[in-house]
């Protein structure tokens, strides 16, 4: 480096000036750090953009629950039915008689006192209703005479969810605003092992959910 603030190139001739390269090194670490800060501050909205749209989402939800629990309130108060993440469940042996999908008399008078709120509310909150068939692991018993009615859990299971799913109908819920699906021994609640938790995954539950977006593209 000479004295007037000039770099030697080796040769005894002046380069570039000193300063002028650590105001080059100066303006790409500015560059550097710009870009890092804008990068943060991006995602620093994103997050808070996601945290907000999950706080949306969580009361929007309670809100749901609540008046839910609102529209069942008579019937949960009695014990006849829970209510828990939004699933309504019925005890299968309050429907049903063991390995039978024909309605018990107090099975169908609770589901007369439910199709009323639960209309309304499916109403009010343009969702559907689905109504879900499940039983325990133990497979299908012959009946007297004859082998059993069911191939299996599955297909009884289905056919307690359809006796539902029509009772429901029956009783003023549109069709186009319930459906039936089955799960056998799945999503058992209970261990099976007794007899206890095996008459807790005997069950039907129904659960409101939001309605499919509707294809509008011509078929």
């Amino acid at each position: 480096m000479t004295g007037d603030g000039y770099l030697d190139d080796g040769h005894g001739e002046s380069a570039a000036p000193v300063w002028a390269v650590f105001g080059d090194l100066m303006a790409g670490a500015l560059g550097a750090f710009a870009l890092i800060l804008v990068c943060a501050l991006g995602l620093q909205m994103e997050l808070a953009e996601r945290l907000k749209t999950e706080q949306q989402q969580r009361a929007q939800q309670a809100r749901r629950l609540m008046s839910l629990e609102q529209a069942l309130a008579g019937p949960l108060a009695a014990g006849r039915v829970t209510l828990a993440n939004g699933r309504i469940g019925i005890s299968g042996s309050v429907l049903f008689a063991f390995n039978s999908d024909e309605l018990q008399p107090e099975g169908r008078q609770l589901l007369k006192s439910l199709a009323g709120p639960l209309g309304a509310y499916l109403r009010a909150r343009g969702e559907i209703l689905m109504v879900s068939g499940f039983t325990d692991d133990r497979p299908m018993r012959s009946a007297r005479g004859g082998g059993p009615r069911f191939a299996d859990n599955w297909e009884l299971s289905a056919q307690r969810a359809l006796t539902v799913t029509r009772v429901l109908i029956e009783e003023g819920i549109p069709s186009a605003d319930v459906f039936a699906a089955a799960f056998g021994s799945q999503q058992a609640v209970a261990s099976n092992a007794d007899a206890e938790g095996r008459a807790r995954n005997r069950r039907v539950e129904m659960a409101p959910m939001p309605r499919p977006a509707r294809d509008g593209a011509a078929r």
